[in-house]
């Protein structure tokens, strides 16, 4: 039987040409690009909690990296390294070398090195914990939105959660929404190419792991601001499911690793433009405001700052987000996201 380390030079052992030192040793060395900060961040997948057992190991593999160089697209960095951490709860050989398959593919995809690690025997789950980099004051953060911005979002939220029900048979879907909604669940694709796109664009951005409302309150919250949604401004999801299905996967359904932002109105044209450039949809679904300040509801179609709509408001307080329909009531909708302790 091939030992620990037989198994980490066999399949996560590759040339990482970035780095002075890759694996091999007690640490890596690194040399950071002279006048960037360093973006780090770490996220652990755990199964029967972020993945099922039976995943398909290079479906595994490319998630567990992916997951982590959203948070690199987040905040406006781009990826240069990552190490992973693991337990195995056996040592098959086809099954890891299927995972590695899928981790290194992610990290070539993205221009990331995987520069060490460490595995033990255990209870099946990942940590990885990326390195990236970003201009000083370039970095996307969740305490910049301002009264008054737009909030975007990027892709379709809910496809990922639409998979996870599809495979616990709790919801039909035709078969291109299948693919499209396994897609997103198995295979997320990073929104980096849009994270470094927004420096100087976005106000503030986070990316959308736990639900598209959980996520939008974190920015809300960091930023002192209350969010409005606007429902008649989200994409379309599969005709045929029911709409409080739909609205939940949409607005509390995460594992999209989309990126919601938030932007001055100034910047409506070129997010256009850039939504063109990357081919890659951006809605504008709503606004941040002042708690207690009047609010005014959006018109999609209208290129009015200010549109005459205006909604009462009372006894709010700063991280709140609210759902409106068409006409501005409000939609009551309590779950608003993903809770590992809930």
């Amino acid at each position: 039987m091939a030992t620990e380390f037989d198994l980490i030079r066999r399949y996560f052992v590759r040339p990482t040409p970035s780095a002075v030192l890759g694996p091999g040793d007690d640490c890596a060395l690194l040399q950071p690009t002279p006048d960037q900060q360093l973006a780090i961040s770490t996220d652990m997948l755990v199964a029967g909690t972020h993945f099922f057992p039976d995943t398909p190991p290079r479906d595994l593999g490319w998630k567990t990296l992916a997951v982590n160089v959203s948070d690199l697209a987040a905040m406006g960095a781009k990826p240069r390294w990552a190490t992973l951490a693991g337990s195995l709860p056996n040592a098959d050989e086809s099954w890891i070398a299927a995972f590695a398959e899928g981790l290194f593919a992610c990290a070539q995809a993205y221009g990331l090195d995987i520069v060490g690690g460490d595995t033990t025997s255990g209870p099946l789950n990942f940590c990885v914990t990326v390195l990236g980099e970003v201009p000083p004051g370039k970095a996307l953060r969740r305490d910049s939105g301002k009264d008054g911005d737009d909030i975007w979002v990027s892709g379709r939220p809910g496809l990922a959660t639409l998979g996870l029900r599809f495979l616990q048979n709790k919801v039909e879907l035709p078969p291109l929404w299948q693919k499209l909604c396994l897609a997103s669940l198995h295979h997320p694709r990073p929104r980096v190419e849009l994270g470094l796109a927004l420096r100087g664009k976005a106000s503030a951005a986070i990316d959308v792991s736990d639900g598209l409302l959980a996520d939008l309150g974190h920015i809300a919250t960091a930023s002192g601001l209350v969010g409005d949604v606007i429902l008649n401004q989200l994409p379309s999801l599969p005709q045929g499911i029911d709409r409080a299905t739909a609205l939940d996967c949409q607005l509390a359904g995460g594992d999209d690793y989309e990126l919601c932002f938030t932007a001055p109105f100034e910047q409506r044209l070129r997010l256009a433009q850039l939504a063109a450039e990357l081919e890659l949809p951006l809605w504008r679904i709503g606004q941040l405001r002042t708690p207690n300040a009047p609010r005014f509801l959006n018109n999609p179609d209208d290129n009015n700052p200010s549109p005459p709509t205006i909604i009462p408001t009372e006894n709010e307080v700063a991280g709140m987000v609210q759902v409106f329909g068409p006409d501005g009531e409000i939609i009551d909708f309590d779950h608003h996201g993903y809770e590992h302790f809930a």
